[in-house]
């Protein structure tokens, strides 16, 4: 009998190389966002929507910071199931290679490990559950690489990347979110593979590949520094904060300033900041639009204006946009 409950497989494998220096430290689904890793924010939306009761993590790059950030391998009681990819399998590999994991009486939910979103996903839920296909995307009409041609009223995918030549629009956007059947491992080859080229292949065998647009809610990809900083933004210049919906989020927020960080009474904090558990505020410093990871140091008399300190690292002097 199929269960009411869903398989949660969140993508953590991914290197981040448009996000580096920040990903030589960190795999970017730890990267802070706030006080706390963009991974949890993606737990505390599928706890929210999807009443999960487990996840699933693939690990690649620095495996042993995950350790590190969840050591009872767990988050808020729900067990966090780690699978190590020595070689990155891409999204499809990556698929493959929980398949012991994965409950043979769940549909799988699949959530990309580098993205910030609170969108409603009970409608994209439903309409799998109903439909009975193979796979589910869910999408957006805007908001990123606009790289699908999709059916409303039929909800279903019609071309992905023009592979098909059919001459349709393509106008909506692919969230990285999406829901499996256990059919799919039958046409995932083994080895190193995207989920996209496996869900073609679909499409050309004349399979109905279901999609739900979803234009409630917001839906950031943070690939970039732009894009991780703006997040700070986006949330910070809500009064209360609005984004994301799910999580405790102090009404009254500011700034992220961990009750375990250093501020030093004169120090000034400016604009949108974070302050990392074991960071230090030194004497005279001004910090504006910056975020201190864990065990950073601004110091004495440093007049940071949108930077990002890594943990261990420390910024001194006038700087402005850098990354240390």
């Amino acid at each position: 009998m199929k269960s009411d409950r869903f398989a949660c497989f969140i993508l953590g494998a991914g290197l981040g190389t448009r996000l580096r220096p920040l990903t030589d430290q960190l795999p970017k689904p730890l990267v802070p966002l706030g006080l706390k890793p963009l991974l949890t924010y993606a737990m505390d939306h599928l706890i929210a929507e999807a009443a999960a009761d487990s996840f699933i993590v693939n690990t690649h790059h620095l495996p042993e910071a995950y350790a590190a950030a969840f050591p009872s391998s767990d988050y808020r009681e729900r067990a966090i199931a780690f699978r190590h990819e020595p070689v990155l399998l891409e999204t499809g590999g990556g698929i493959r290679n929980i398949a012991d994991l994965w409950p043979e009486d769940r549909t799988l939910l699949v959530y990309n490990g580098d993205i910030l979103a609170d969108l409603p996903l009970a409608p994209a839920l439903a309409a799998h559950r109903a439909s009975g296909r193979i796979a589910t995307l869910v999408l957006r009409s805007g908001g990123g690489p606009q790289h699908v041609a999709f059916e409303a009223g039929a909800g279903c995918i019609r071309d992905i990347r023009d592979r098909f030549n059919l001459g349709l629009p393509h106008q909506h956007v692919f969230t990285g979110i999406y829901l499996l059947e256990r059919e799919i491992l039958e046409h995932i080859p083994e080895g190193k593979i995207s989920i996209i080229p496996v869900l073609i292949d679909l499409l050309r065998a004349g399979r109905e590949i279901g999609g739900v647009c979803v234009d409630d809610g917001s839906w950031r990809d943070l690939g970039s520094r732009k894009e991780y900083l703006a997040a700070h933004f986006e949330i910070a210049g809500e009064r209360p904060p609005r984004f994301p919906h799910y999580g405790a989020v102090d009404p009254n927020w500011r700034h992220w300033i961990s009750s375990r960080a250093e501020v030093a009474a004169d120090a000034e904090i400016l604009g949108v900041c974070a302050i990392g558990p074991g960071a230090k505020v030194e004497a005279g410093a001004i910090l504006e639009d910056t975020i201190l990871w864990p065990g950073a140091v601004a110091a004495a008399g440093a007049k940071l204006r949108n930077c990002i300190v890594r943990s261990g690292s420390v910024a001194r002097g006038d700087l402005k946009g850098k990354d240390l």
